[in-house]
């Protein structure tokens, strides 16, 4: 699981959008990406501004069908089993 901590509403807003639809959400911090389900989505009031914790766990990122290469196809005749 990935937890990263923000203040920003518009972004906090997205990730809970993705939470309630079922749909994987992509947080860029830093140099890296993570895309996954949003799990939790929690603020602290104490703090001002309010400061959001956002709990993502991640998946893996769907393989497009135009780059998968097809298996190679063995031929095989009738002579070749007996």
């Amino acid at each position: 699981m990935f937890t990263f901590e923000t203040t920003d509403q518009k972004e906090v807003r997205r990730f809970r959008i993705a939470q309630f639809n079922g749909r994987t959400a992509t947080a860029r911090t830093g140099g890296s990406t993570i895309t996954g389900h949003v799990r939790s989505v929690l603020g602290s009031k104490s703090s001002i501004p309010v400061r959001w914790t956002i709990t993502i766990v991640p998946t893996e990122p769907k393989i497009k069908a135009d780059t998968l290469q097809p298996t190679p196809r063995v031929r095989a005749f009738v002579e070749d089993f007996y």
